[in-house]
């Protein structure tokens, strides 16, 4: 038994009636409270009837009444006005300092067996998910509730991050934006070096040069410390001139290369071209933050990310290596990532910011927009009956997978809530 299912039991009136306390007050619980996750009682503002008796106050729930010791419960203050001890079993009265023993419900034999063997059959499950057996008794109406709720939860998720950001950073919302967009240009294997070097190299200083495109890929590619040693070719030998004149200029120390990741990688993701590529977007989008957020349309979002590099990139992945495929244009896949990972989750977060529910809707309106993700947790949820047919919900896929099902919070998963409430008939 552990206490959580305790919680959970108690929480969604898990418990058969009449409810009858161990000193044979019988109960009516009007009320639950509210969970409290931080230190305390398990719940606060909780309203019942003892006897004859109306009580609103705190509830503490344990698996056993002497966990109420064990947990020192007893020397603590804020314990000393608990209205009801909730306890699977019953094996010590716990007594107030007036004197008065704290009115007790144990709940052992109070529940359906088959609801807590389901329970324990999702702790004990080494299936991909715990529910794996069971999620497809959850009806496809209901199913995309769901998935829309954990969709937002997600969202607000990625944007509590934003905002601890904005916080660091005094509230500039263009640094912050230019951080997380560079950042989105790293996929996984470059994600902390791009981190690195929007870091390294602030808008602030960037934005002087906005309007000459070789300054931009000079001061980008040498802050990340691609211009090193020896160049062969004329045109990364200019950059590196001219980055050299600029670092002087802004006292800019360059990051090491070593941190860039170019092993088992597809050219098209390449960082120096992905470098290149995010010059580009910032020579050709003036403005770029507020041209994305007054958008009527994600199409538009998408016009003004899909821009060309210089043309030095239409023939070259890497300095000094030509090659004679011409493909140097962002890709729309990679276009939705960014959009998923940065665009989306910051014009939520603006929304949030200026008081303006229409700029969220207008988010979480552009991931349905979006195509679903393919990826290992999309296909997996797919083997398993469980289609995505945008990126809200994959991403709230990938939220139930990594929030839910590998914690094993199954008490606190809308999906497991459902599959348990079915037990629990």
């Amino acid at each position: 038994m552990t206490e959580d299912f305790l919680y959970y039991l108690w929480m969604y009136h898990f418990v058969r009636k009449p409810l009858v306390t161990i000193d044979g007050l019988q109960l009516l619980l009007e009320k639950p409270g509210t969970k409290n996750n931080d230190s305390g009682p398990d719940f606060f503002d909780c309203r019942l009837k003892l006897g004859e008796t109306r009580w609103a106050g705190n509830v503490e729930i344990h698996v056993k009444s002497s966990d109420w010791f064990r947990h020192g419960h007893h020397s603590d203050e804020s314990y000393n006005n608990i209205i009801l001890h909730v306890v699977y079993e019953n094996d010590k009265a716990v007594i107030r300092k007036s004197g008065e023993m704290v009115p007790c419900l144990e709940l052992k034999g109070k529940f359906s067996e088959t609801l807590y063997e389901k329970y324990k059959g999702f702790l004990l499950s080494t299936n991909w998910i715990p529910c794996a057996s069971d999620i497809t008794g959850v009806g496809n109406f209901s199913m995309l509730n769901t998935l829309d709720r954990i969709a937002v939860e997600r969202l607000q998720q990625k944007a509590d991050t934003i905002q601890l950001e904005l916080v660091e950073s005094k509230g500039d919302f263009r640094e912050v934006f230019y951080r997380s967009l560079m950042k989105s240009f790293g996929l996984k294997a470059n994600t902390d070096a791009f981190e690195q070097l929007a870091l390294s190299l602030p808008l602030s200083v960037l934005s002087k040069h906005k309007l000459d495109l070789f300054q931009l890929e000079a001061m980008l590619f040498g802050q990340a410390g691609l211009l090193k040693g020896n160049l062969a070719e004329e045109y990364p030998r200019k950059l590196k001139e001219e980055y050299l004149f600029l670092a002087s200029k802004y006292n800019l120390t360059p990051m090491k290369a070593v941190v860039w990741k170019f092993m088992r990688m597809r050219p098209t993701n390449f960082p120096t071209l992905r470098i290149a590529q995010f010059a580009s977007l910032l020579f050709h989008s003036s403005g770029l933050i507020d041209k994305i957020l007054t958008a009527k349309s994600i199409k538009r979002v998408i016009e003004l990310l899909r821009c060309e590099p210089s043309d030095y990139w239409k023939n070259h992945y890497r300095f000094g290596k030509s090659n004679k495929q011409k493909t140097s244009r962002m890709g729309l896949s990679f276009i939705h990532l960014i959009l998923i990972n940065t665009i989306v989750p910051y014009a939520f977060v603006y929304g949030r910011f200026k008081n303006d529910p229409g700029m969220e809707e207008k988010a979480v309106q552009w991931l349905e927009e979006i195509p679903p993700e393919n990826n290992t947790i999309t296909r997996h949820f797919e083997l398993l009956g469980v289609k995505a047919s945008s990126a809200l919900h994959t991403q709230a896929l990938i939220r139930l997978k990594t929030g839910y099902c590998d914690q094993q919070r199954c008490l606190h998963c809308p999906i497991g809530h459902q599959i348990l409430n079915l037990s629990a008939q």
